[in-house]
């Protein structure tokens, strides 16, 4: 079956659609929604032209389109039809838990006579972390909550050592280790789905709203191993 993945460049989206590859499905392009005007993703705050990077390093074709939070649904569901004429038959997304995110995804491909896939949904926080980790997938902290994680935690790359580390912070926190309540989000760049790799150079840290952002000032495709 060709599907489309929902994208948004960080370890949820990938690792789902690493799983539904794995399970057979024909991935034909990823989806991706930003910020109009500002050119970057809505949650993660990273720039538009990075998750065209990530497009160009998995070589997935990606439709990415700018949006306000207003236009959202309509952009998403003209997407669809675009989906729909191109032969897609459904769409794979990254929650995990959150039943409001699932009814709308259920809904909006019903709409289109899509197939909804969700791998990870009902999965442990700590399984998902873990896979991710396992399939020798590489990612940064990109964005985290404030009055979730403090500076310390933005660039950090996620392995083994960070999920140590959030599991431990998470017990007397309350902080999702995955991340599901918002706490953090990542940026993927390299991994079983890539056939090169990103390599960043991280800048500084901009705090707004509520939230910290790490700028990556520079990025380039690199060949696996060099």
């Amino acid at each position: 079956m060709k599907v489309a993945c929902s994208w948004s460049g960080g370890k949820d989206s990938c690792l789902a659609c690493w799983k539904a590859m794995a399970e057979g499905y024909d991935v034909r392009c990823l989806v991706n929604l930003v910020s109009a005007g500002e050119g970057r993703d809505s949650f993660h705050g990273v720039k538009g032209e990075l998750m065209c990077m990530q497009s160009e390093a998995m070589q997935i074709p990606m439709i990415q389109r700018q949006t306000t939070w207003e236009g959202y649904e309509q952009v998403f569901k003209e997407i669809m039809q675009e989906l729909r004429e191109m032969g897609v038959e459904g769409l794979v997304t990254g929650d995990m838990d959150i039943v409001e995110h699932r009814q709308w995804v259920e809904n909006t491909c019903r709409e289109f006579g899509f197939k909804p896939l969700l791998p990870l949904w009902g999965l442990s926080p700590e399984g998902v972390l873990g896979d991710f980790i396992d399939e020798r997938f590489e990612a940064v902290v990109v964005c985290v909550k404030s009055d979730a994680l403090g500076e310390e935690w933005l660039g950090r790359n996620i392995d083994k050592r960070f999920m140590e580390d959030i599991k431990g912070y998470g017990l007397n926190s309350g902080v999702n280790i995955c991340g599901e309540l918002g706490e953090y989000h990542s940026f993927v760049c390299d991994g079983p789905l890539y056939k090169r790799r990103i390599s960043l150079t991280h800048g500084a840290q901009v705090w707004r709203d509520g939230y910290g952002f790490l700028d990556i000032t520079e990025a380039e495709l690199t060949e696996k191993g060099a």
